[in-house]
């Protein structure tokens, strides 16, 4: 760990995930605003059906009412991207295309739906719901409230690597999918920066709290194979499930790769 004031590092990702649960699209640089997340983050989501998400919903609901890695780790095995400005939303499967969709329409929807249908195996007739509410997110972090819905993910890499090497297994980041991929600073140096402010890449943040880990975790990114017991694995090395940290955007500013980390 580390003293406040003396954090040193640097921003080595950013990604954001428009629909929750698929897959992450890098960013180089990003436009933050005072108490805003990424744009375009979580900001569509599949939904069960029969469940508590209703268009129209205005309070965050549990990422188990939504299709998600923690439960359906087979959407790890696509690629997703959404070009916010067009709306046009693709679908790969190992390299090939195998939708392409434009999400202003609802034919566009329609055929998403119908694809992750067949994905989700569910049964004929049953589609999921298609979640999308103007100005709101579906993070993980959404039941606490309005704020917390904005609240921006960062991910510490040496506290990965730390935990590859007391464990002995292989870590990918992405497993974690968070918004910031920092280096350069102490293993779960993160941890110290919960109430503080700080400079991240280009904007100033608070740490607001760690990010508790689920079996959204235990899937591989590449495969989209639940071959690792993330959560336990942290349980059995440190005594908690904590890897990153939530911080909210308190000026905002372009947050960019390489930019520096300091406390």
């Amino acid at each position: 760990m580390t003293t406040r004031g003396s954090s040193r590092g640097r921003v080595e990702a950013l990604h954001v995930y428009p629909v929750k649960g698929l897959s992450p699209q890098p960013l180089r640089e990003v436009e933050l605003s005072a108490g805003r997340a990424f744009p375009f983050d979580r900001w569509f989501a599949l939904a069960r059906p029969g469940g508590e998400y209703a268009p129209g919903a205005r309070r965050g609901i549990s990422k188990r009412q939504f299709f998600v890695l923690v439960d359906e780790a087979r959407l790890a095995g696509l690629t997703t991207r959404l070009e916010a400005a067009t709306g046009a939303f693709t679908v790969a499967v190992r390299g090939h295309e195998v939708l392409r969709a434009d999400l202003r329409t609802g034919e566009g929807v329609q055929r998403v739906l119908e694809l992750f249908a067949r994905v989700l195996d569910l049964p004929p007739g049953e589609l999921p719901v298609w979640a999308h509410e103007e100005g709101r997110r579906f993070t993980d972090t959404a039941p606490g409230g309005d704020r917390a819905m904005e609240l921006v993910s960062v991910l510490n890499l040496a506290s990965v690597r730390d935990l590859e090497q007391r464990t002995g297994a292989p870590v990918d980041p992405l497993r974690f999918r968070a918004n910031v991929h920092v280096d350069g600073l102490p293993a779960f140096a993160e941890q110290d920066l919960l109430g503080a402010e700080f400079d991240l890449g280009g904007v100033r943040v608070r740490g607001e709290k760690p990010t508790v880990r689920c079996a959204a975790t235990e899937v591989d990114p590449a495969t989209g194979r639940r071959d690792l017991p993330v959560p336990q694995l942290l349980e059995r090395a440190y005594g908690h499930q904590v890897m990153g940290l939530y911080v909210e955007v308190v000026t905002g500013g372009t947050l960019a790769v390489g930019g520096g980390v300091r406390a």
